[in-house]
């Protein structure tokens, strides 16, 4: 046991003397290792007689935990003292820009229905929702379609097998439009709103899908005319396309929820191959683009919705706003918007964090 005791006490100064975790790797593997002089000396317990062995084991046993805590809280203090060390001499320059990290884009149609609903809320209107499942009144019948009106077609409608609890024709709206309805009678007027949202009809081709969004406007007051009409869109149109010269050409033309109706042309001219808005369009090198349906709303319609057509009167208008994103941002094909491809979306996305905005908003154009 003399021997051990001279062993340990060398060892304890060695370990209270080394100045590296390799130092300390060394101490222990050189007594607690598999042939450390620890472990040999207890594998001499087997050779020993029983009285012996009881007065040897507790005293090894001794050993090798006084050398065992005495590696233990060198190694901590090491460990300490190496990352008080590491943290007194390195500093992090909080002005480097952080790694890229892989994120997501805003898709076209969020972005283009953020900016209408800006330059909408500038004019003053509110924005309006309603269900996407609809009932053949509030979609058809409240907006002066008979039953023989072609929309009603199974072609172009996606009916519901089944009929609601009142026994009403159940389907997938085909516009924004019931969202006027509900609105007129919900609040009465006046009443200024857009309606955004999802619609479906079936159809599908690289100008068509089965479900696209679409914009709607509502103002309903006394004394509206086409001026007011005119202004409105104009106005809008300058502040989406962010042109001075955006040129309007009324058309008559005919929808049954409204009266007089006309259609919105917008002068373009080719640019690099591409459709640009902008200038006259009776100009050389221009022409006419249809863009969007209007009109006044029919009497009809506002007597459905409960208020009186000698009293209040209004405009509506109607567009894509797949059809707006694809000509402001340059897209050919509409069904690209619904396909999911991430190398579409992040080339024609936006960044959550770097969106464009109409800043200018649209008092300037006013």
């Amino acid at each position: 046991m003399t021997e051990l005791t001279t062993q340990k006490d060398a060892a304890l100064a060695a370990i209270a003397n080394a100045q590296t975790l390799d130092a300390i790797e060394e101490q222990r593997v050189a007594a607690l290792g598999k042939k450390g002089w620890v472990s040999l000396a207890l594998k001499t317990l087997g050779q020993m007689s029983p009285d012996e062995r009881q007065q040897a084991a507790p005293a090894i046993q001794a050993i090798r935990a006084e050398i065992s805590d005495a590696l233990m809280a060198k190694k901590s203090a090491l460990e300490s003292a190496e990352l008080e060390a590491q943290l007194a001499n390195e500093t992090v320059d909080l002005t480097l820009p952080a790694p890229q990290q892989p994120s997501g884009t805003v898709h076209p149609v969020s972005q283009v229905m953020d900016e209408l609903a800006e330059i909408f809320v500038d004019l003053g209107f509110a924005v309006a929702t309603g269900p996407e499942i609809e009932d053949d009144w509030h979609n058809f019948t409240a907006l002066n379609m008979d039953e023989s009106h072609p929309a009603r077609a199974m072609h172009d409608t996606f009916y519901f097998p089944d009929k609601d609890g009142e026994g009403r024709s159940m389907l997938l709206r085909t516009h924004t439009s019931p969202v006027q309805i509900r609105s007129m009678v919900e609040q009465g007027a006046p009443i200024r709103i857009i309606a955004p949202g999802r619609v479906y009809r079936s159809d599908s081709d690289a100008t068509h899908t089965p479900m696209f969004h679409q914009v709607e406007g509502l103002v309903i007051d006394k004394g509206i005319h086409l001026g007011h009409l005119k202004w409105t869109l104009e106005t809008f149109l300058k502040a989406f396309f962010e042109r001075d010269d955006i040129v309007l050409r009324l058309r008559p033309s005919y929808f049954p929820f409204t009266e007089p109706s006309v259609e919105i042309d917008v002068g373009f001219e080719v640019v690099d191959g591409r459709r640009v808005l902008g200038g006259d369009g009776d100009a050389p090198g221009h022409g006419w683009m249809e863009l969007l349906g209007s009109g006044m709303v029919n009497r009809r319609v506002i007597e459905f919705a409960g208020l009186d057509p000698d009293e209040w009167q209004g405009f509506a208008f109607g567009v894509g706003v797949d059809r707006l994103a694809m000509l402001k941002y340059g897209m050919d094909d509409l069904r690209a918007f619904f396909d999911g491809d991430v190398r579409w979306l992040q080339h024609y996305g936006f960044s959550p964090f770097d969106q464009p905005t109409l800043s200018a908003g649209v008092g300037a154009r006013a």
